[in-house]
Formats: C-alpha cells, structure tokens, sequence
C-alpha cells in the first residue's frame, strides 16, 4: 500500500495580511509629541485612528463591530 503525502495548506501573503481585517483592531500604546495615546490598527498593520485612552480606543474598535486585541 502506498501512503499519499498530505500536503499542508498554503496562504499568500496577501491573504495573511488580511487574515482577521473583517473581525478583528489592534489597540498599540503610542506617544506622539511627547502625549501618550493608543493607536488603532486594522488587522493588515494599517493605522486608522488616535484615541487618549485603551478604552476610548475598545470603544470605539467595538462600535465597528470588530474585536479589540492589544498589543504590547
């Protein structure tokens, strides 16, 4: 008997880069002219907004529907 070999699921990096953009933000402590602040990320890396605080920036990620995951 002769056994196939399973090939495992490749993904493009395209497609890892959007991998999550519809579920979920990133929330990155940040400090911009020497005021801390939180940026909001899409989940491909991009910046889409500035809030004061973690959860000014849950809110706001929360009211699009999306899941809130920091980063460190």
């Amino acid at each position: 008997m002769r056994m196939q070999s399973e090939s495992k699921p490749t993904m493009s990096q395209h497609e890892l880069a959007t991998l999550g953009l519809e579920f979920i933000a990133y929330m990155k402590p940040v400090v911009v002219e020497g005021q801390p602040l939180v940026a909001i990320h899409s989940a491909n890396g991009e910046m889409v907004g500035l809030v004061p605080t973690r959860e000014a920036a849950s809110l706001a990620i929360r009211e699009n529907e999306l899941e809130p995951v920091s980063v460190h």
